[in-house]
């Protein structure tokens, strides 16, 4: 689970010519202003973010990363194809293990709701399993792929570890083989028992996912002191290893962390980097 935006508000070029017939008209830019573009062109991104909070209208911070995980239900096709301009690959974040009071369709799925969800007061578990929450999903996944999103940053596949059935496991797989067949990026947020069984019954993750993001590896929220900490040995070790099987069947590994201790910061960045993980270190749990 990680937390999304629920209120939305909805949001130079320095050197540019322009041609008419066979005149081409120059504007100058000042030295200091070329400067200052010359600089920014060779900023270098960082690789990878994780923006749940945020709207088009804070979208200018998303230029400084080649790839972002957004909700793009509050972004239209045209900022995607900003972000696109600027370099910057877009997975929109798709939530299909649960249901968040603030969506606009949360009154129309309500009734499909099985279970609170635990330290999310705004959010329900969903019947996976129901043909009308699956009909749903594919139709959502449908119209962000119209705005031109890369891929899709899949959330609460762990509805199947809160509601460990048959049934569930089936809805999902629907879900995530539906969400695949569109031909782009699916990563799984987290799910390690629900993407553990499915590899073990199909040999491989191929056909539902391409990538997974895990969350708290080496961080953990603590949620009933409002501030993070340190993951104990035997989870950090446990969901390392979860990564590094997902690795090994040939996903691309993300992790998402939050955490101020320096220290720690350098661990994470240590261990990606000689893992060839991408990451992403937050300071809020809120992405924003």
């Amino acid at each position: 689970m990680i937390l999304v935006l629920n209120a939305v508000p909805q949001g130079t070029q320095l050197f540019a010519t322009t041609e008419a017939s066979t005149s081409t008209v120059i504007t100058k830019v000042p030295v200091t202003a070329r400067n200052k573009q010359h600089s920014n062109i060779n900023k270098k991104k960082k690789e990878y973010g994780v923006f749940l909070s945020i709207d088009a209208s804070e979208m200018k911070k998303l230029y400084d990363y080649k790839e972002v995980v957004i909700d793009a239900q509050y972004f239209s096709k045209r900022d995607i194809q900003t972000l696109h301009k600027k370099g910057v690959k877009v997975n929109t974040y798709l939530n299909v293990g649960s249901i968040e009071n603030f969506r606009k369709y949360y009154k129309d799925y309500e009734h499909l709701a099985i279970g609170d969800y635990e330290n999310w007061d705004e959010e329900k578990w969903i019947d996976v399993s129901s043909l009308e929450w699956q009909k749903f999903i594919k139709g959502l996944s449908g119209k962000l792929l119209k705005k031109g999103v890369d891929g899709f940053f899949i959330d609460n596949c762990d509805v199947y570890c809160y509601a460990k059935t048959k049934k569930n496991f089936v809805g999902l797989v629907k879900i995530l083989r539906n969400i695949k067949s569109l031909k782009k990026e699916v990563i799984i947020n987290g799910g390690d028992v629900f993407v553990k069984k499915y590899k073990s019954q199909y040999g491989t993750m191929k056909s539902i996912m391409t990538a997974v993001n895990q969350e708290s590896v080496w961080s953990r929220i603590l949620f009933n002191k409002n501030t993070f900490g340190k993951q104990p040995k035997d989870v950090h070790k446990y969901f390392s290893n979860y990564v590094k099987l997902c690795k090994k069947d040939g996903m691309r590994v993300y992790l998402l962390e939050y955490t101020k201790d320096k220290k720690l910061i350098s661990k994470i960045k240590k261990y990606c980097n000689n893992n060839k993980f991408k990451y992403y270190i937050s300071d809020s749990i809120e992405l924003d």
